[in-house]
């Protein structure tokens, strides 16, 4: 049976992460608050348990979870590189909704589904879920939801749909949005837009200089106003969730506006 706790309680929520830090290496599955949407995650070194997560989202190895980090150090450690602009990404944008798309470290021992040899990586920016990441380590994380319903933006939305597959349910009341995270692909010469999201290509471009978006018309002035619904999915590959959220390999969560389709990685996933 699924463990439920409040965590705007100071006792329950200290409790929930006592049990997450229990329930990870079970291969359990546990929901909480990310700064996009409500995101369910597992040990992302742990392939039976990353099975798990997509049987209970109703997803195959064709959509790998990208995978959310509590710091810095263990984004690179994920890593073969992060590129010419990676480092300056992460200096502007992180901890916050920007997924970064790069070339997996050929050392690690995981199995994230058909990753292409690619890592979605997010660090997210909000308080328990830094606080529960830094507790776990690296985990794979999608957007707590069936694929193809609405992303959850409380814990009731996420228990109503993923149920007892899920073993701890940690509330952090409701999330301030549900626009999912921008996700930018840095396997390519040039850095490549995979979904629009909460961070607009005008503000990427003030750090990287140029963002390929495949000609698409500038429709990003206003993040808010960015449609949440996915237009079509870029082809194999990466795009790890925020959820959503929106993958090593793939980036969690459905593209805020329209998607361009990356050469290499992971789709990106519902949410994130």
């Amino acid at each position: 049976m699924s463990r439920r706790y409040d965590c705007s309680d100071p006792d329950q929520r200290a409790m929930g992460l006592a049990d997450v830090v229990i329930a990870i290496p079970k291969y359990e599955l546990v929901v909480f608050p990310t700064d996009t949407v409500y995101g369910v995650g597992v040990d992302a070194f742990i392939p039976p348990a990353v099975t798990k997560l997509l049987e209970a989202k109703g997803r195959g190895r064709d959509m790998p979870p990208p995978v959310l980090v509590g710091t810095v150090r263990a984004a690179t450690a994920l890593v073969d590189t992060l590129g010419p602009y990676g480092q300056d990404l992460i200096d502007a944008f992180w901890p916050g909704p920007l997924t970064l798309i790069c070339r997996v470290n050929r050392s690690l021992s995981w199995d994230l589904g058909d990753t292409k040899g690619t890592v979605a990586i997010r660090m997210p920016q909000h308080p328990l879920a830094l606080e529960l990441l830094k507790q776990t380590g690296p985990l794979a994380v999608s957007s707590a939801n069936r694929s193809g319903a609405p992303a959850a933006t409380t814990a009731a939305e996420a228990e109503e749909q993923l149920g007892d597959s899920v073993g701890v349910y940690l509330d952090g009341g409701p999330t301030e949005g549900n626009i999912p995270s921008t996700i930018l692909d840095l396997t390519t010469a040039v850095p490549r837009l995979l979904r629009r999201g909460a961070i607009p290509v005008g503000r990427l471009r003030g750090v990287v200089g140029y963002v390929a978006t495949d000609g698409e018309p500038e429709q990003d002035t206003d993040a808010a106003k960015a449609d949440q619904k996915p237009e079509t999915k870029p082809e194999p590959g990466t795009a790890t969730g925020a959820a959503t959220e929106t993958a090593p390999g793939a980036a969690s969560g459905a593209a805020s506006g329209a998607e361009v389709k990356p050469e290499a990685g992971a789709k990106p996933e519902s949410r994130d």
